[in-house]
This record gives structure tokens, sequence and C-alpha cells, in this order.
């Protein structure tokens, strides 16, 4: 289920780099947010703050890390050029960055300037993305799994950007639509294909890869993807459908996409077990990431049941468990092994004709510092969980601990970039660098 990897074309460092290091500050914003409103942001997940939250989360945190991966992946793994690596890369950060932060004013202030701003700034970063994207990825001859779960990923944020750009067009223009279930679709391609599939796909490769671990079953590749997508029609189908329809269709794809997931988080987690090294940070976020979607998957399959079906707090835990939870998690994991990397690979290249050595990945971002991260990280996991069910007694406390989380993920993030720099630019800085914190 692996391709061989062609580091030769990676793109410049600087491609991925502006997206990882820019992603923990939008989840420092996020929980600068929470600690703001406090237990508001959990009373319901209509509300403007919660909305400002997600997106802060969703799209400023996890899409903004996912691209930066994605466009490092398609060249690596894949073997695509894209078009103008480092504009494109320019371009999509700034209008993700933007459009982000104009999109949490929305929802904050309700004006419709903001809305409109964001709608423009969005359009135009993920347009220019899946342009850049579908052309190279859609003539691979022989996909792998990555590569059909990274084109059913494109197809997902396409869908998910179309539905987004039709929910806040009502708050910025006075349009009458359906919004609560263009929302609902939104939310479902959003996290399950977009989030969902591409994380997925990128795990066929990484999890073997950097967790030493055997490779993920054909099986499952040739069938999990496309499940997945399947369901995910059927789920928007049934929003829009009459009573009777929606009475079965709605549930019956709830489960498929609940028994998917089920089934992606058990094999991950079996095939950690037979990791050929002794487990380090990195392990441990994919762990928690697995747990989290397993409770998140199990929460939504039991939010169909309708004594269960009318409790505030059931989406609000289950939307924590899959986005901090399973989607967080894996990107903090993910990004411990690829920025160390890609630093250390670069480093090589460039200081092979200088007679100097550059460092080992595991002294670019020391076991030490990431393992502090994962606890700070891991409590706020624990405080956000149980959040929705005591608001006034945790959502601060989760605020401060998801903060100091996010916080020491861009410290030690901005640590490996100063590392790659003091290097690459004076051989006298190479001690110093070595060893941030001497």
């Amino acid at each position: 289920m692996q391709r061989v990897l062609s580091f030769e074309q990676s793109p410049p460092l600087s491609v991925p780099l502006r997206f990882f290091l820019s992603a923990p500050l939008f989840a420092l914003l996020a929980a600068l947010l929470l600690l703001w409103h406090g237990p508001d942001a959990f009373a319901s997940r209509w509300l403007p703050a919660t909305l400002a939250l997600t997106h802060l989360l969703t799209l400023g945190f996890l899409s903004m890390t996912m691209v930066g991966a994605l466009i490092q992946i398609l060249q690596v793994v894949v073997g695509i050029d894209l078009p103008w690596p480092r504009g494109s890369a320019a371009f999509v950060h700034a209008m993700l960055a933007l459009g982000t932060l104009l999109l949490a004013t929305g929802f904050l202030s309700s004006g419709p300037t903001a809305f409109r701003l964001a709608l423009i700034c969005l359009l135009a970063g993920f347009l220019w993305l899946l342009a850049a994207c579908a052309i190279g990825l859609w003539r691979v001859a022989q996909p792998t799994p990555t590569v059909t779960a990274i084109r059913l990923a494109l197809a997902g944020l396409a869908v998910t950007v179309v539905l987004g750009a039709a929910a806040a067009s009502v708050f910025a223009w006075p349009l009458q639509l359906p919004v609560i279930e263009i929302t609902n679709a939104h939310a479902a391609w959003g996290l399950l294909a977009w989030v969902g599939l591409l994380t997925i796909g990128v795990a066929y490769q990484v999890v073997p890869m950097f967790q030493v671990t055997p490779t993920y079953p054909p099986r499952l590749g040739r069938w999990l993807s496309w499940t997945i997508v399947l369901a995910l029609l059927a789920f928007s189908v049934s929003l829009g459908a009459f009573t009777g329809l929606r009475g079965w269709l709605q549930p019956a794809s709830a489960l498929v996409l609940g028994l998917a997931f089920l089934a992606f988080g058990v094999t991950t987690l079996r095939l950690l077990q037979k990791r050929k090294r002794p487990p380090d940070t990195t392990t441990r976020f994919w762990r928690t990431s697995m747990a989290s979607l397993l409770a998140a998957a199990l929460l939504g399959l039991a939010g169909q049941w309708p004594d269960l079906a009318q409790a505030q707090w059931l989406p609000l835990m289950a939307g924590v468990l899959f986005i901090v939870g399973f989607a967080c998690s894996v990107v903090n994991g993910m990004l411990y092994k690829i920025v160390p990397f890609l630093a250390w690979y670069h480093l090589q290249n460039r200081l092979a004709g200088q007679g100097r050595k550059a460092p080992n990945v595991r002294q670019i971002i020391t076991e030490e510092m990431a393992g502090r991260q994962f606890y700070a990280h891991l409590a706020a996991l624990a405080l956000m969980t149980a959040a929705p069910l005591w608001p006034h007694l945790l959502a601060r406390p989760a605020a401060l601990a998801f903060g100091v989380s996010a916080g020491w993920l861009a410290y030690n993030l901005a640590q490996a970039a100063r590392i790659y720099r003091q290097m690459s630019l004076s051989p006298d800085n190479c001690a110093s660098a070595r060893h941030p914190e001497s």
C-alpha cells in the first residue's frame, strides 16, 4: 500500500513550513476565544462564539496544516509537480489565513461585510488549491489507496467549499436558503470527507513509514474511502428528503459512516501495537487520536437513538472528540515527524558540499520537548471533552489548557525553524542551533 518516496521532488522547505508555523497560532486564537466566552461556547453548536471557535480550529489549524502537508505529499508521494509551488503556496496561505480571520469576525460581529470578504478570500484560496492539485492528481494511471483517498478528500473539500459558501451567503446577503440542512451537510463533508479521508490517505503512508508498523490491509484500502463517500452522499440526500425516506436513510448512512471510521481506528491501533520500536510521543498522539475517533464514532451512532437525539451535550462532545481528539491529535503527531524530517533533509542537502553535518531528526525537536506538549494536549482534550457536561466548571480551565498546548506546539515548531535558519546561514551558529535548550 506504500509508494516509493521521491524526495528529490520535494518542494522548498518554505512552501509547507509557512502553513505548519501558522497553524498553532489559530489554535491559540481559538483558546483565547473560548477563555473569553467561557461556558457560553458550550451552550449550543449554533451560537456565534461556537461557530467562530469551530472554524478557527477546522480552517485555521486543521486545514492550514493539511494544505501544507498535501502540497508536500503530492510531490513526494504521488510525484505531481504543482505549478508555481512558491507562488501557489504563498497565495493559498494568505487567502486561507485572512479568510479564516474574517469568517470568525463575521460570526462574532454578525456583520455581512466580514462574511462577504471572507467568502472572496476562502473561495479564491481553495479554488486555486483545487485547480493546482486536480489536474495532475487525476492523471495518475494506477492510483494507490493513498491517491484514491486524497482524490476523494479533495472532492470532499470541493463539496465542503460549495456548501460553506452557500451557508455563509445567508449571512452576507438576505438569501432564503435552508441554512440548517446546508450547514449540517457542510459539517459532515468537511469533517468526514476532507479531514477524515485526507487523514486516512496520509496514514496509509506515514504510519508504516514513521511508526515502523506493517502496512494497512489492502482490502481496507480498496473499500474504505469509497464507502465513506457513498455514505456521505446518502446522508446528504436524507437531509433534503421527505420524512419517510429520511426516517431510514439518515440512520442507515450514519451507521455505515460510524462503522467505517471504527474500522479505520481499530486497524490503526492494531498496527501501532505491532510497532517494531518503543513508543514515542508521536505514537502516543496517534493512539490518542484513534481512541478519540472510536469514541466520536460511538457517540455519533448513539445519537441516532431517539432518547439521546435531543441531548444538547452529545453533538458538542462528539465534535470535540473528532476535531480536538482525533484530528488535532493526529496533526500534532504528524507535525513532530514531518517538520524535523524536512528540516533535516533540506539541511543535509544544503550542507553536503560544505563539509558540515546536519543535526539528526531527534535533535531538531527533542523527544522531551514533544512529550511535554503531549501531556498539555491530553489535559486539554480531557477538559474539553467533559466541558459540554459541566460548562460553567470546565470551560475556562479547558481554554487555558488548550492555549498552553497550542503555544507549546508553536514554540517547538519555531525552534525547528530557527535551527534550520541558523545552520543554513552561518557555520558559527551550528553548536547553539543543535542545542536550543542550552
